[in-house]
């Protein structure tokens, strides 16, 4: 019985940081002006944005998975797009998995982005328009730097739930060492091969670092004053 981690392993471990960082930046490009706007807006279909940004919360990982995979395959919008454009297909690639695991884990960035924009409240952007500020100064020089702790919970969040997914990446990506072999899958396939030891150092691994991921969240809220999730 196997007992310690092969190549393919510490392969594994180093794609999924990829995945994780490389979605965690794509995350917050795309939440901070949805939040923004969450915030602010006041149109009949916010309470409909809410709801399909929220979604993931709710959908089982498999559920959002199969149908992201119909949606990028051969015979799926994006994917006669991606085919058109000769970009190749998404299903089973990386990019495939970057693009499931911002749209599973965008709550995790949105919502504690939209709590701290709603705290902060109208009266600091008031005090800044009085002082001419338009409204790209007001934004960046007063609502961002408010809005740190809500950035900072936001990030830990989306990158440790990107780490720890299953469903949506092994429904898109499959188990391809190097390719698409996450650490979940991994320790999936260590199990399924009855390979205890490793799975063991693997799921310990990510224990550790839940734990630390939560230990970083209590200790930003206390330094920060927290956001409420």
């Amino acid at each position: 019985m196997e007992t310690g981690l092969n190549p393919e392993d510490i392969q594994a471990v180093w794609l999924t940081l990829k995945l994780a960082s490389v979605t965690t930046v794509l995350l917050l490009l795309i939440a901070t002006p949805l939040a923004w706007w969450l915030s602010h807006s006041r149109k009949w279909y916010k309470g409909l944005v809410s709801a399909v940004v929220a979604l993931p919360l709710v959908l089982p990982p498999t559920v959002l998975g199969f149908y992201l995979l119909l949606v990028m395959g051969p015979q799926g919008l994006v994917g006669e797009l991606t085919s058109a454009l000769n970009l190749g297909r998404l299903p089973f690639s990386f990019a495939g998995l970057v693009i499931g695991s911002v749209v599973f884990s965008l709550p995790f960035a949105v919502q504690p982005i939209q709590n701290a924009f709603e705290a902060m409240g109208p009266r600091p952007l008031e005090v800044a328009a009085t002082l001419r500020a338009n409204a790209w100064d007001r934004f960046v020089s007063v609502a961002l730097p408010l809005a740190r702790p809500g950035f900072l919970t936001a990030t830990i969040l989306a990158f440790a739930h990107t780490v720890g997914e299953f469903g949506v990446v092994l429904m898109l990506g499959g188990n391809i060492p190097g390719e698409t072999r996450v650490l979940s899958v991994a320790i999936y396939s260590h199990v399924e091969a009855m390979e205890y030891g490793a799975a063991h150092l693997l799921a310990g691994g990510m224990v550790l670092f839940s734990f630390l991921v939560l230990l970083g969240l209590y200790f930003a809220g206390g330094k920060l004053g927290g956001v409420s999730k």
